[in-house]
């Protein structure tokens, strides 16, 4: 479904608001800022290293990645981003990309120039402060990302990974039937978030289906036992800082 009017900026405030709370006069000004709709197909750069953007991404469809090369041309994906997520705020205080940005899905985005931004949050600084937080819980997921991957066996850093997911889609109303949820990864992708190659990605999904800790159709994960699932990943959902965990 094509978003609707104002459906992006609607879902932009969404997300915030599972992080920071908006007043209604807050909320209208976010609803006017202009966002220019994009229709991208998989496996596309929307931004690439070293460049200068002068423009924000909001997701409103589907996953995007951030990713960096090594010199031999393997990719590490640094963070996985969902509908109502602004992967790439920090172009909006520094002058170039140290990562680049990517679908991983078809993507609906939302694109809004750098000057509409800083001009809202010159005049409006709670909203500067919304979206300050939301830099900072990114941020913080990095920093619970390199435990999981330096820290936990591959059994535990997928699980954690799906416990994520959950809450970050739940907070922005993308959960159905409260445990399932689209992930539109395919097994390379896991593979270059969780830094194992793609047949242990499978080895493991097999293994928490088998445990019933998921259950997979397509591109859907559904979540039958959450306290198992979040127990089998370690997980705590204190580094994503919602206020309705």
């Amino acid at each position: 479904m094509s978003p609707g009017p104002h459906q992006p900026n609607t879902l932009m405030i969404t997300k915030l608001e599972s992080i920071f709370p908006l007043t209604e006069e807050e909320k209208q000004v976010l609803l006017a800022l202009p966002v220019q709709i994009v229709q991208l197909k998989a496996d596309q750069i929307i931004v690439n290293t070293g460049d200068c953007p002068h423009q924000c991404c909001l997701v409103l469809e589907g996953f995007t990645c951030v990713f960096k090369l090594s010199y031999e041309g393997k990719r590490q994906i640094m963070a996985l981003h969902v509908p109502g997520d602004m992967p790439d705020m920090q172009s909006l205080h520094l002058e170039y990309m140290d990562s680049s940005l990517a679908t991983i899905s078809a993507c609906t985005v939302g694109f809004i120039q750098h000057e509409d931004l800083r001009r809202m949050c010159e005049r409006y600084p709670r909203i500067a402060a919304a979206f300050w937080r939301e830099t900072l819980v990114d941020a913080s997921i990095f920093r619970e990302w390199l435990l999981n991957i330096g820290r936990r066996d591959a059994y535990s850093r997928i699980a954690h990974l799906l416990c994520e997911f959950m809450l970050r889609l739940k907070a922005v109303g993308l959960v159905r039937n409260s445990n399932t949820f689209s992930m539109p990864l395919t097994q390379e992708e896991l593979a270059d978030a969780t830094g194992i190659s793609a047949v242990h990605v499978s080895r493991t999904m097999q293994a928490l289906r088998a445990n019933g800790l998921i259950q997979t159709a397509k591109m859907e994960v559904t979540i039958p036992d959450w306290e198992k699932l979040r127990e089998a990943g370690e997980f705590d959902a204190l580094y994503l800082h919602l206020k309705n965990d």
